[in-house]
């Protein structure tokens, strides 16, 4: 079993806080990180897609009440939104108690419905935590077959490349005919499979809704109604361009990524390595797992973006910390990245602290002053670092 990045972290946050939510796609590995936390302590587990789980919460402060000495973990929990409001209740009691830490493990698929209600409910209550894909930092030494089969466990740790395609495409099947339905919205899921395969084919484009509304038939407002749908479901990411007066045109619409590359495979019908390489998709695909990996190992410390002016300037991501400086990264699958004229050009308007080329390779070395060509897991190494005191600090 691959052990999570995500465990320690969410296990320290139970230890200070009464409760965490753990927000992710579905088969992320949400189940099986709370199930590893709950085999240390007493714990109770509640699947509530499971009608006889659902029936047990049918007195929800009376079933909290009898396992105060037990953590509660709530599976798929947008379920049941009401629950929220019960549990500010429960925690604020159980404080007035002693009982302050440890006491609910909340699992929920659609990120911002379900951040919205928890925070309305139980701001000052409650941690979030995002659990992504695996990640390089877990698998350092099979890059290749993460980024050909994607971070969604059950398809990375397939037995071959064509059982890993299989579980891709039966996860897209029913997301689209069973998942979105059970969330609420009425779409139609062969229009959003359209809508997600022309996704794929322009990974990491500049989004433009007039176009795609016109592919499929419907309205602009309706595209970026069904964006912000898989948006919710951490499925696609929408990277905001970076803002800066620097008296020159600049980009201003968001970029849109697949943010598992595996699933933009599989939309694509690519089964292995070499259909990845003889198509065009290539370049984009690995450009969106080197953003998801260095958006991940940043862990919220940092804002991020890209950079792109009407004259050339470009930068596929920019890191803005929260003490005001910037990392820039520019992104090449290429065996000998070189440091071109569009990145050199908006390193001039941006005066980052630092700069990289991630590439494929694994050999570090300079490009230029404060420019350096870098491989994935050591880039992501040194953003995970950054602003982390060390661990004998108090």
């Amino acid at each position: 079993m691959i052990e999570r990045r995500l465990l320690s972290e969410v296990a320290s946050l139970l230890a200070q806080g009464p409760a965490v939510v753990l927000t992710g796609p579905r088969q992320v590995g949400k189940t099986t990180l709370a199930l590893q936390i709950a085999a240390g302590r007493k714990a109770v587990y509640l699947d509530l897609e499971s009608e006889s789980d659902r029936a047990r919460l049918a007195e929800p402060e009376l079933y909290f009440a009898d396992h105060t000495e037990e953590l509660v973990i709530l599976d798929e929990v947008q379920r049941a939104p009401g629950i929220f409001e019960t549990l500010r209740g429960v925690i604020d009691r159980g404080r007035r108690e002693g009982l302050t830490s440890g006491r609910f493990l909340l699992l929920g698929s659609a990120a911002v419905d379900l951040l919205a209600q928890s925070s309305e409910s139980l701001a000052g209550r409650i941690a979030l935590v995002e659990l992504a894909p695996l990640d390089i930092t877990e698998v350092a030494e099979r890059s290749d077959q993460l980024w050909i089969r994607g971070g969604f466990p059950p398809s990375f740790l397939a037995p071959d490349d064509e059982a890993s395609l299989r579980w891709r495409t039966d996860f897209i099947r029913t997301y689209l005919e069973r998942d979105i339905p059970q969330l609420g919205p009425r779409v139609p899921a062969e229009t959003l499979r359209r809508l997600w395969s022309m996704l794929a084919h322009s990974q990491g484009s500049l989004l433009n809704a007039a176009h795609l509304a016109r592919a499929l038939g419907v309205s602009g407002a309706t595209v970026s109604h069904y964006i912000d749908l898989m948006v919710d479901l951490l499925l696609v990411r929408r990277l905001q361009p970076r803002l800066v007066n620097v008296g020159k045109r600049l980009v201003r619409s968001p970029k849109v990524y697949l943010r598992d590359s595996g699933l933009v495979h599989a939309l694509l019908g690519l089964v292995d390595k070499e259909a990845v390489l003889g198509h065009p998709v290539a370049g984009p695909s690995w450009e969106g797992l080197v953003i998801e990996n260095a958006i991940g190992a940043a862990a919220g410390r940092a804002e991020p973006s890209f950079y792109r002016t009407g004259g050339g300037a470009e930068l596929d991501l920019v890191l803005s910390w929260r003490d005001g400086r910037e990392w820039a990264i520019e992104i090449k699958r290429s065996a000998a990245p070189k440091l071109e004229k569009g990145m050199r050009s908006a390193l001039e308007d941006l005066q980052p602290e630092r700069s990289f080329v991630a590439y494929p390779g694994d050999e570090r070395y300079r490009l230029g002053p404060v420019t350096e060509a870098i491989g994935l897991a050591e880039l992501c190494a040194e953003i995970g670092a950054y602003g982390v005191p060390p661990a004998n600090l108090t």
